[in-house]
């Protein structure tokens, strides 16, 4: 491994711990209320981050160990639900990471792209997870519960993502920390 491939693998690393320790921390300023934490999804966020600024297999990584994490910690999320979450987030992660990964164009477009891509497939993923868990517990999941956990009670948390992620993009571009790019093979098209 050479150099610049070590510091970018490093860089990653710690910076997966942080988002990590992020969706850890966040939760607490629901105050672990679950109504709350349902509707403003907390632990979301730092995911979601994780896999456009480290790439797919950080942001799947983290997202499926956070919650159980966050479980072994301080019984939270509960569980059977927590299961369900980590496959969540770990698609959240994994989906935002590989579209923004190969987007050709480093934009708020594909910025967007990418997260909406990803919140759908993360919300199919969730609703795979609760059929079976539930299926194993004999107890009804049907397309209602769906709808209504991964959509209605879900819909305030969805919009502070649309909201707030971008942002966070936008303000981590100006400083020069994770900056929009374009392919180079496609700057060259551009200019020709």
């Amino acid at each position: 491994m050479n150099n610049k491939n070590t510091n970018q693998y490093i860089r990653n690393v710690v910076l997966s711990a942080m988002f990590l320790a992020l969706g850890i921390v966040l939760p607490f300023a629901t105050a672990q209320i679950r109504q709350i934490g349902n509707m403003l999804l907390p632990m979301h966020l730092p995911i979601l981050l994780c896999g456009l600024i480290c790439g797919w297999q950080y942001g799947a990584v983290a997202g499926f160990i956070c919650p159980l994490l966050r479980f072994a910690l301080f019984s939270m999320p509960p569980m059977p639900m927590g299961i369900g979450m980590a496959f969540e987030l770990c698609a959240y992660g994994a989906i935002a990471g590989v579209l923004y990964g190969r987007s050709k164009w480093k934009c708020l477009f594909s910025l967007y792209r990418s997260l909406i891509i990803a919140m759908i497939g993360g919300r199919v993923v969730w609703g795979a997870a609760r059929v079976v868990m539930m299926g194993a517990m004999n107890v009804p999941f049907g397309w209602e519960a769906f709808i209504s956990g991964a959509l209605l009670t879900a819909f305030p948390g969805i919009i502070l993502q649309l909201i707030l992620i971008p942002a966070i993009m936008v303000a981590l571009d100006k400083a020069k920390l994770v900056p929009f790019t374009k392919n180079r093979s496609v700057q060259g098209a551009v200019n020709d």
